[in-house]
């Protein structure tokens, strides 16, 4: 694919997200996924880890319907959506868990979205090592705030640790895919994560 056609087919999500009233295009990447795993259902307790500008949460919240409860995390501040509750904050700290726990109401979330990406250095080995590190920090909030049975999303940047972390995803559910969504550039080195069914008795 020639690089003028990829950057067509970026352009065409990004406007095609102005169109639709998303606040960023990586929404398609979110809708793509679910079209393909089905991951949320309507009245599924969402939690959208990196959540800013707020795209994904939009997506979340049209899916889980006026039953369901979508959660916005983000060191930024995200302008207000409609039914989402965004807090900003650190999730690696204990206080933003403690919010997160009293607003789901002593219940856990049916689904764990994180569309985290690190700061670009532009030096690639030190931006891939921070990727991981944020999908480390993903996957253990798992422990806490994921019931049993549920589903954990991730875009990881593929490089050499990134074998190591999907088999620290595999101790913990019973069905993981690797899924590069038809809206990501194809120049990209962002791979989603699909983990479906949390086994508590592993974690």
């Amino acid at each position: 694919m020639t690089r003028w056609y990829s950057e067509k087919k970026r352009e065409h999500f990004y406007k095609e997200a102005k169109r639709v009233g998303y606040r960023a295009r990586s929404a398609f990447k979110l809708k793509q996924i679910q079209k393909k795993f089905r991951v949320m259902q309507e009245g599924d307790a969402v939690i959208d880890l990196g959540a800013a500008p707020g795209g994904w949460s939009q997506v979340a919240k049209e899916l889980v319907g006026e039953g369901g409860t979508v959660i916005g995390i983000d060191l930024l501040r995200i302008e207000p959506i409609n039914g989402v509750t965004f807090l900003q904050g650190d999730l690696t700290k204990e206080p933003t868990l403690q919010k997160i726990m009293q607003i789901i109401g002593g219940d856990k979330a049916d689904i764990l979205l994180s569309d985290m990406s690190p700061n670009i250095s532009g030096n690639y080995s030190i931006d891939q090592a921070r990727s991981i590190y944020l999908c480390e920090q993903a996957l253990k909030v798992t422990e806490n705030l994921l019931k049993d049975g549920g589903h954990f999303v991730c875009k990881v940047f593929a490089g050499e640790d990134t074998g190591d972390f999907i088999q620290k995803v595999h101790q913990k559910f019973k069905a993981v895919k690797c899924y590069s969504p038809p809206a990501s550039r194809k120049s990209s080195s962002e791979v989603y994560v699909v983990a479906r069914f949390l086994q508590k008795s592993h974690v």
